[in-house]
């Protein structure tokens, strides 16, 4: 009894520390919601897009109240967590489950494959230049990369 107490004490304590679960499981489980990661994608992106115009809005101010101050590291701190969402929901879920290898061989699955894997770069990177930019561009940049994206994996 006395070796289960600090066994239970750093099970719990490990546990505590464990992050949260991201974009899907890896089992692989079977059940996937492809248009559900389309449509929160698009939702990143917009809030993106909103976090982008808050904080240019608030640095504009002259005088920034301690208020103003806090909404904008807010705002910064949003925009970040939402374009990491985005790098973790097509790393995650698209690239490591969803997103097949084709062989060479079979080239008209191979440019498929290719085509996927370019526009899922493409949000990555975009994701990565929303965390360092307010320019709205890198939104409407996003935006198309994600179209080109949903495209090339859905033929929509």
């Amino acid at each position: 009894m006395k070796t289960a107490l600090p066994i239970l004490a750093v099970l719990t304590l490990a546990l505590g520390w464990a992050g949260p679960a991201r974009a899907h499981c890896e089992i692989p489980c079977g059940i996937y919601g492809d248009p559900l990661r389309f449509q929160l994608l698009a939702e990143h992106i917009s809030t993106i897009e909103k976090s982008m115009k808050e904080i240019v809005a608030l640095s504009a101010k002259q005088q920034k109240s301690a208020q103003d101050q806090n909404q904008l590291a807010r705002w910064v701190a949003n925009k970040e967590a939402h374009a990491a969402e985005i790098q973790d929901i097509v790393s995650q879920y698209f690239l490591h489950q969803r997103v097949k290898p084709a062989p060479v061989a079979n080239a008209k699955a191979h440019k498929s494959y290719l085509a996927q894997l370019t526009a899922a770069h493409a949000l990555l990177i975009g994701a990565m230049q929303a965390k360092q930019t307010v320019d709205l561009g890198v939104v409407a940049q996003l935006r198309k990369d994600l179209a080109a994206f949903e495209k090339a994996y859905g033929g929509k």
